[in-house]
């Protein structure tokens, strides 16, 4: 007698499936639960290999720290935290120098602020995303398998999306001739919350504080050409910290390196068109999906939560009768973020080609400009609440 077949598994119905569950994806899920939506969250957080330590680091603006608080998952505090090892540090002030006497210099308390930004320790940010998730009954986890359908899917899978693959979007990449070196270090002498970042011979290292404002490790993000950080890879942890330590000026001391070093490629990435219609419902993009900076401006996850926050925002206010995967309506979301993410990625860009020159005219220009910049007043007060997430007021 012939065993009966088995039978696929049912179509699971929801409002909004999201697809890609890293931090992009579960705010939104947060977000849109709130709202009393039924969410579908398919896939697994992104985290570091299995074995590997994860070194990241996210630089994190008010908007984004606002918008964390607001569905509870912003990791201050969190109960599985360590005391001694404060999973947030806020930065008092932000240190810029040139590769010729160029400096440049933020501060809070000339914005008027706690913090220019927050540095998040990744892995304790995820762990409350993922609690957060756990206590919101409209969400349901699914894996890639589970059928589903739902009249609008968001997709945030990362710059590698298989989802936007398949839908035809195109993806534009324009790779840089650089990877970033990312490692922790613990450092002589304490970082006194200011994160400090270094451009020179074309490379942009970023010393980022971590473990509390009188912490003294740091998180360290180098951009530097493929072929020196595939080298640095290789090298033995004392190469790597006596070259950071040169580059600084020792200006944390004596460092040792608390992991091994990890690096990735970077690029400048966007997609040409951020939504689309097939005919199980609309689709959106968001995060990495949608758009990839250059980590020089720290922005990268900011705008990303800056994104979900406007989908949510436009699928809250949209008319009774209109459907959540309607394109008009999705047409909304997709002006009101396209425009700031070109502007914020031709900004990156410029910056990272203007000291990428060698050229001695060029140098000597650049770093006149960190210094008039520095000393500019409004414009520069703009730029940094700009960055901070705020208005310019």
């Amino acid at each position: 007698m012939n065993a009966p077949r088995p039978q696929p598994a049912p179509t699971r119905r929801f409002d909004v499936v999201i697809r890609g569950a890293g931090v992009v994806g579960q705010t939104l899920a947060l977000l849109l639960a709130r709202d009393r939506l039924r969410v579908g969250l398919v896939g697994a957080p992104r985290g570091a290999a299995p074995g590997i330590p994860d070194v990241r680091a996210y630089a994190i603006n008010k908007a984004s720290r606002d918008l964390l608080r607001s569905v509870r998952a912003w990791p201050e505090g969190s109960p599985q935290s360590d005391p001694r090892t404060p999973p947030v540090t806020p930065v008092s002030a932000m240190q810029v120098w040139g590769d010729d006497g160029g400096e440049l210099q933020f501060s809070a308390d000339e914005q008027g602020a706690d913090a220019l930004t927050w540095i998040v320790d990744v892995p304790a940010l995820e762990q409350r995303l993922a609690e957060a998730i756990g206590f919101q009954a409209g969400i349901e986890c699914l894996d890639e398998t589970t059928p589903v359908t739902a009249p609008l899917t968001v997709v945030c899978e990362g710059k590698r999306s298989r989802t936007r693959e398949e839908l035809g979007l195109e993806f534009e990449v324009q790779p840089y001739p650089h990877k970033a070196v990312a490692a922790r270090l613990r450092c002589e002498q304490p970082h006194g919350g200011i994160a400090r970042q270094w451009f020179a011979d074309g490379e942009v290292m970023a010393l980022l504080p971590l473990g509390g404002e009188q912490g003294n490790s740091v998180a360290l993000v180098w951009s530097v050409p493929s072929q020196q950080a595939d080298t640095w890879l290789q090298a033995d942890p004392t190469t790597i910290t006596q070259a950071v330590q040169a580059r600084c000026a020792q200006a944390l001391g004596h460092m040792h390196m608390e992991s091994p070093a990890q690096a990735w490629p970077l690029e400048r990435s966007r997609a040409t068109r951020w939504i689309t219609r097939t005919a199980q419902g609309g689709v959106a993009l968001a995060g990495d999906a949608a758009h990839a900076l250059h980590p020089l401006a720290g922005q990268g996850l900011n705008v990303g939560l800056a994104d979900v926050a406007e989908l949510a925002r436009v699928l809250q206010a949209r008319e009774y009768w209109r459907e959540l995967g309607d394109l008009k309506l999705l047409r909304r979301y997709e002006r009101a973020r396209a425009a700031e993410v070109a502007a914020m990625g031709w900004v990156t860009d410029g910056l990272f080609g203007l000291f990428a020159h060698t050229d001695s005219r060029v140098q000597a220009l650049r770093n006149w400009g960190l210094n008039g910049f520095d000393r500019s007043g409004p414009l520069k007060h703009w730029i940094a609440r700009q960055a901070m997430g705020q208005s310019a007021a």
